[in-house]
């Protein structure tokens, strides 16, 4: 239900709202005509002009309840004059930036969807591939960049709402979708798009032919280049005495060129005189990679006037940040807590510049996050809970080993990423034919430390059994073909590393399990049709397309998510 009783400062903040959209009819009361206030009423757009994504890469829901202190800018304002979610997870197990960033633009979960992880293992070319990989086009990059690869979004099932809005309102809805990561910005696009940007690691702006060239982005990547950065330092925004955490993080892992404490400069490698690669990943890892993106989103509102033209737009941006730094520093760290200071002035800047082109009240906003992040096991462990990693050589190892008595030739494991176990060809059909054989590998896999359980495909595909939550979790995330034979889920706090040397102490952190600290995202809408407060109801960001649709009057495909219409104002939602 939503907190209808909220605290002073919200209270302030929704009479603002209501006082700003109340202001075009203010002027009836002295004395203007009732002709003149029907103009201004009619101002209002049946639709909202544009539509905004915003996906904060690994932001943790409980980050908004630690750090709002902090805020003024754009965050600040999603909370006061805007709705909020605070019960918003994920319910599948695949918490990953692909998956994710899918889920949001489709309203589908991964077992529709079939983005079912980051990357996962091609059985047909016997070697991993990544959610966006294409090999028939060849992206391209601008200001005379260079780049490797192809990339699509030819492996999403599903439409995304983006492209559906430009579909059915017959071509008058563009669509830009942005990212530091390209399975971010094009999974927010869809198959089709009128201008979609990722960065490449050597700082290139890369595009797809699936998408074609914009010439603004070539402009800005020749005006703005990421080298221009370097020299540049990293310091702390506000007082040490405001930073929740000690400093350095526990378990951090530092990237070259940096120390454990602030500031952090962007100068690569030590002794280095010019941007090499420790620049590029400390420039990732700083916020001037989300000033840079936001700067971008702002120059596409300018050079393609959205919001302004025939029908709504859509503008989506994915700030990979927060993401670079949690894998990093972890979530107790200054790092975290900085870079959402600095994003909130950067969303404080967008917004103000979306009220000047769009108008406030004519656009809406939804953010979001892909997924959250675990405790770097390190820093769990000084709180005496059990933590750990799973290291998956060895793990893969102690398999082939417990089968080399019965027969089966190495390799028996094919690959094993993140939670799945992808046999050799033709080896999962005979352990399905081999009882003892099977035992042998699930009990292998579950005497080991760390685990919590191990699912066959045919327990996650059959759909007949009622569930447990976890594998539950693990079920939506399926999709026959690209999952794995086995899934293995690890215990809470638990890691999978894919390191080979298992030795070597382990640093940072990851994310990709079924548990709430991965899961737990947050959830605001804002602007058009939204009804400001708090809601506590238990909602997942697959929510945000039908809610998107409902407000623009778009018919989805097929959809797991629902309409969040207890933020909706009163007939705003539009028939399709």
């Amino acid at each position: 239900m939503r907190r209808r009783n909220g605290s002073t400062l919200r209270s302030l903040g929704a009479l603002a709202w209501v006082f700003a959209v109340a202001t075009p009819l203010a002027g009836v009361a002295n004395g203007q005509t009732a002709k003149t206030a029907a103009v201004k009423k009619a101002e209002k757009p049946a639709r909202p002009k544009l539509v905004v994504l915003i996906v904060v890469d690994q932001m943790r829901g409980d980050y908004v309840d630690k750090f709002q202190g902090e805020w003024t800018g754009g965050l600040k304002r999603l909370l006061t004059q805007g709705a909020w979610f605070r019960a918003a997870a994920y319910p599948y197990a695949a918490t990953e930036t692909c998956v994710g960033h899918a889920t949001i633009s489709t309203g589908s979960f991964p077992a529709d969807h079939g983005m079912v992880a980051n990357a996962w293992w091609d059985r047909d070319q016997e070697k991993m591939t990544t959610c966006t990989a294409d090999p028939n086009v060849k992206n391209t990059a601008y200001a005379a960049g260079s780049t490797k690869g192809g990339d699509s979004a030819w492996r999403m099932r599903i439409p995304s709402f983006a492209e559906e809005l430009k579909f059915q309102a017959g071509g008058a809805t563009r669509v830009v979708s942005f990212s530091a990561k390209a399975r971010a910005a094009i999974t927010m696009a869809g198959h089709k798009a009128d201008a979609v940007m990722w960065l490449d690691p050597s700082g290139a702006l890369v595009t797809s032919p699936a998408f074609g060239t914009a010439p603004f982005i070539e402009q800005f990547a020749e005006q703005n280049p990421i080298t221009k950065d370097y020299g540049k330092t990293w310091s702390l925004s506000l007082s040490p005495k405001v930073y929740l955490y000690d400093e350095p993080a526990v378990g951090a892992r530092i990237p070259e060129g940096w120390t454990g404490t602030f500031p952090h400069p962007l100068r690569g490698k030590e002794g280095s005189a010019a941007p090499d690669a420790a620049y590029f990943e400390q420039w990732a890892m700083s916020p001037f990679e989300d000033e840079y993106l936001t700067k971008l989103a702002e120059s596409a509102v300018d050079e393609l006037r959205l919001g302004n033209e025939k029908g709504t737009d859509f503008l989506a941006v994915s700030y990979s940040t927060l993401d670079h730094v949690g894998h990093a520093f972890g979530p107790r760290s200054w790092e975290i807590q900085d870079i959402l200071v600095r994003l909130d002035k950067d969303l404080g800047d967008l917004f103000s510049l979306l009220d000047k082109k769009v108008g406030a009240g004519k656009y809406v906003v939804a953010l979001s996050a892909d997924h959250g992040v675990a405790p770097i096991p390190a820093d769990m462990a000084t709180t005496g809970v059990d933590t750990g990693v799973v290291n998956l050589p060895e793990l893969q190892e102690r398999i082939e080993k417990a089968l080399e008595p019965l027969n089966y030739t190495k390799p028996v494991v094919a690959r094993m990423s993140g939670n799945e176990v992808y046999f050799s060809p033709g080896i999962y059909s005979r352990l399905k034919a081999d009882p003892a054989a099977m035992k042998v590998v699930l009990e292998t896999i579950a005497g080991t430390p760390g685990i919590a359980a191990v699912y066959r495909a045919e327990d996650l595909s059959d759909g007949t059994t009622p569930l447990a939550p976890t594998r539950r979790a693990a079920a939506l995330s399926y999709f026959p073909g690209r999952s794995g034979d086995l899934f293995v889920l690890q215990r809470p706090y638990w890691l999978m590393d894919s390191s080979q040397n298992g030795k070597k102490e382990h640093t940072g952190t990851g994310h990709g399990t079924p548990y709430y600290y991965d899961q737990h995202v947050p959830i605001f809408l804002m602007g058009y049709g939204i009804q400001p407060g708090e809601y506590f109801e238990s909602v997942t960001p697959a929510d945000i397309a039908p809610t998107f649709a409902a407000l623009t009057g778009v018919t989805l495909s097929t959809r797991d998510g629902r309409v969040l219409s207890e933020a909706l104002l009163k007939n705003e939602a539009k028939k399709p």
